[in-house]
């Protein structure tokens, strides 16, 4: 007698409703797909179709995005806000919450506020009094967080890196000390070069890029850092790019090794700079060797 198994159901239409709630005073700052349109929540949704006042640092890509799930407006106009008309549009903003209106605010894509506009807005809102709602969602840095492979029990999210070279090679010497899983945005373009500037602090960097994240093009390329420098797919990258660094690896460095590494900067900084570059340099404690660059430059004084 064999033993009758379930069998599995076929994959069927799930039936879905927008809402049109009513909704409190405020701001909501709603978290919009990276790439594929269906990854909104219901709540967003809901969020968008219910608001007074709808606002979009593209009022071009809320569009579309209203359009693909049918959401319509209604009357209602969406009210750009970005980088470059904040400050003339926040009072109008403000006038709304005035009058006991509900807004909603999505940046391109993301979560808004998150390398986008949108702070001084949430600030000044919360400043006034008013309720500041977070409609949570899709966002690049988590995303490529949990994909990379990397620990993801403490992180740190940059932003984008320095354009000019002096500033960049400043910024990773800086930031590749610090003891966490580090996660940045960079222009395509400049990736590559990004990856031979890391190469300098350490090449044996375990490191991730992440491109068009949950589009069709979807790409992520793991290695060391000189691995990815070399690999030539760095320089023809197209799209949205998301890098991720791996934490320093401990270091155990002789007295000589960090001396000799000091010396070569002592007379061209002050103590304290020195140690701090020889100290992401080595992946060691940043007070372990500003006690011996004392004690160096005590020697020379003498």
């Amino acid at each position: 007698m064999t033993e009758k198994r379930d069998e599995i159901q076929p994959a069927h239409r799930l039936v879905a409703h927008v809402e049109v709630p009513r909704l409190d005073n405020g701001l909501y700052l709603v978290a919009t797909p990276i790439g594929t349109a269906r990854d909104i929540t219901l709540r967003a949704l809901d969020v968008l179709n219910g608001a007074d006042v709808l606002a979009a640092e593209d009022t071009r890509v809320l569009r579309h995005l209203l359009d693909i799930h049918g959401i319509p407006l209604r009357g209602r106009r969406i009210v750009p806000y970005h980088d470059h008309n904040g400050e003339r549009a926040r009072p109008g903003l403000m006038a709304a919450l005035a009058e006991g209106a509900s807004i909603a605010y999505a940046s391109d894509a993301g979560t808004p506020l998150v390398a986008d506009p949108g702070y001084r807005l949430a600030r000044e809102v919360a400043e006034a009094g008013y309720r500041v709602h977070a409609v949570p969602g899709p966002s690049a840095p988590l995303a490529a967080l949990s994909l990379s492979g990397l620990p993801s029990d403490r992180f740190l999210f940059l932003g984008f890196p320095p354009s000019t070279k002096g500033a960049r090679m400043t910024w990773l010497r800086h930031w590749m000390a610090v003891d966490a899983t580090l996660i940045l945005f960079e222009s395509p373009r400049r990736v590559n070069q990004t990856l031979k500037e890391m190469c300098e602090v350490d090449p044996n960097r375990p490191t991730v890029v992440a491109r068009e994240l949950t589009k069709k093009f979807e790409e992520v390329i793991r290695g060391s850092a000189a691995d990815l420098a070399a690999d030539p797919r760095m320089a023809a990258l197209k799209g949205e790019v998301v890098m991720l660094l791996d934490r320093p690896t401990a270091v155990q460095a002789d007295d000589d090794v960090v001396r000799t590494a000091l010396q070569a900067r002592l007379g061209a900084m002050t103590v304290k700079d020195a140690a701090r570059e020889v100290a992401g340099e080595l992946g060691m404690a940043r007070r372990d060797v500003y006690q011996i660059a004392l004690g160096m430059a005590e020697d020379r004084n003498r």
